[in-house]
Formats: structure tokens, C-alpha cells, sequence
């Protein structure tokens, strides 16, 4: 293991980094502006670090003079960084991407689950960026138990993040094979939070801290603590917000989050869009500011 990816995942251990959602209009203009006051409060308010352009952020939409510029006030804030990079059509796109956030001052990258070879897709950034990685098994597209052995072999592979929503099974594995293999266990599990820390997970990355920082750090200070009844009851206010968030269609959730942080005035109304989810009937954004505590039930 590479002595730069040692380091990261001993920084990250512990920690709860914030999927930071993109504030955007209809029409996918970015305000770095808004984007800065955004990540900042994210951080005020309980994230100990941020991972930016990822799922969450829409990071394979974006130009890379905007993914410059939202890295760039990312790590202007002085804590961990983490890049999503990957998902996009071009085939250097991640590497070319992971240079970037490498020149930018970023701690490493989450590396979208890609078509064919995954281990040679780490390889390629790994050459090209030597930037420690973050593997990623996503509910989109499941890791394989063999490759996700070799990925967590790989020298520059810090840790792997698990977001399969409703695999219970398949989280536990990647939680054990990452330990075995002295690397990161990161759960980015919003419907299995709770549960998926006391399968072992030993750090967060989650889009849940997108808005409503401080349901997720109060779980995860709960963990740390020793009263169990604290632990149930930070985690029962977590399940809640997650029912209506992360739901059909999944890939809704990120438009919710943008609402719920409209809500709570991260980012102002203009930019409470996600231009590149499906679209979610009006009422669901009663739904979800009813679960943030913003209407009365």
C-alpha cells in the first residue's frame, strides 16, 4: 500500500465526509458563489470533510473549467477533499480528471464504477494522477467479489465506499474485504446507516449530508459514544429523513436533497435544481421538507 494512500485513509478513519450536491439553476448554470457559501455551511455544520463532483454532484455533467473552480473552493475551506471523477463517455476522462484534482490540492479521488476493467481503469489514474483512490460500489453497477479483491490490493486504493442501498448482504462483504485488506471501510449506505457502522464501517460518505448535516454527525458521534439509546434515536431521525429522500426513483434523490437545502436556506430557490434526474412530482417537496422539519406533519 502506497504510503500516500496509508495516509488517507488513516486521516479519513473516523470521519464523515459531506456528498456535496452541485447548486445549479433549470438550465445547469453553476454560481460559485453559491457553491462556496454552500460547502462552507456544510462544513459549519458538522461535515468533517467533502467530496465534491461526486454521484451526488453530478460531476460527469459538468465542464472541467466548473469542476475546477468547485474543487478550488473545496479545498480553500481546509479540509479533506475528496474528487468524484469518472462516468463520463471519454475514455482518459478520470485520469485527465484525477490530474486535475491532484494539481488542485485535492486528498484523493472516488472513482465512478466504469464498463470492462475496472482495475486497469484504476491503474490509468493511479500512472497518471498518483493521487490515492476511493473504489466505489455502487447500486448502479455492483462490484464483483473477485475484482473488488483486487481493486483493494492495489497500492493506491485508500479505502472503498459501499452505496447499495438495500443490499445488506453486499455491503457486509465489502465492509469485511476492505478491513482484511487494511484498507477503509466507507459507508455511503443512507438506507443502512446505522446498521452499516456496526457492520464495521469506519467513515461516511453520504449523500444525506448534502443538506441536514447534522442528522448524519449526530449518529456518528452516537457511535462513537457509549449510550446505545442515543445511538437508536440518532439513527431513527436518520432512517426518517433518508425514507423520504432516497426512494423511487432513486436517482431523484438528488433534486430532494437541493430541496431540502433550499429549505433550510444553504442555497437560494434559483439554484435548487438537478437538471439531470428524472423529474419528481411537486408534492414530493412537501414530503421531504415534512421530513426535515420544515412543515408541520
Amino acid at each position: 500500500m502506497d504510503i500516500s494512500a496509508q495516509v488517507l485513509r488513516d486521516r479519513l478513519r473516523g470521519t464523515l465526509l459531506a456528498a456535496a450536491a452541485t447548486p445549479m439553476t433549470e438550465s445547469g448554470e453553476v454560481d460559485l458563489g453559491v457553491v462556496s457559501r454552500y460547502l462552507a455551511g456544510l462544513v459549519e455544520d458538522g461535515a468533517d470533510g467533502l467530496a465534491v463532483l461526486a454521484h451526488t454532484g453530478r460531476g460527469p455533467y459538468l465542464s472541467p473549467d466548473v469542476r475546477a473552480a468547485v474543487i478550488e473552493r473545496a479545498v480553500a475551506l481546509g479540509v479533506p477533499v475528496i474528487v468524484g471523477v469518472g462516468g463520463s463517455p471519454e475514455p482518459s476522462g478520470a485520469a485527465d480528471e484525477a490530474r486535475m484534482a491532484a494539481s488542485l490540492g485535492a486528498d484523493g479521488v472516488l472513482v465512478f464504477p466504469a464498463e470492462g476493467d475496472r482495475l486497469g481503469g484504476h491503474e490509468a489514474i493511479w500512472r497518471a494522477a498518483g493521487i490515492p483512490m476511493i473504489a466505489f460500489d455502487l447500486y448502479t453497477r455492483p462490484c464483483p467479489a473477485d475484482t473488488m479483491r483486487d481493486l483493494l490490493r492495489h497500492p493506491g486504493v485508500a479505502g472503498i465506499k459501499t452505496a447499495l442501498l438495500s443490499d445488506a448482504m453486499g455491503c457486509q462483504r465489502a465492509i469485511t474485504l476492505a478491513r482484511e485488506a487494511g484498507r477503509l471501510a466507507i459507508t455511503g449506505e443512507d438506507r443502512m446507516f446505522g446498521p452499516s457502522l456496526l457492520w464495521g464501517a469506519e467513515a461516511a460518505l453520504v449523500g444525506l449530508a448534502a443538506a441536514s448535516v447534522s442528522v448524519t454527525a449526530e449518529v456518528m458521534a452516537a457511535y462513537r459514544g457509549s449510550d446505545l439509546r442515543a445511538f437508536d434515536a440518532a439513527s431513527g431521525r436518520l432512517d426518517r429523513l433518508a425514507t423520504a429522500t432516497f426512494t423511487e426513483p432513486m436517482e431523484g434523490y438528488v433534486q430532494r436533497m437541493l430541496w431540502l437545502a433550499a429549505a433550510e436556506g444553504r442555497i437560494p430557490e434559483s439554484h435548487a435544481h438537478d437538471p439531470y434526474g428524472p423529474p419528481l412530482p411537486e408534492q414530493e417537496r412537501a414530503a421531504v421538507a415534512r421530513a426535515g422539519g420544515y412543515l408541520a406533519m
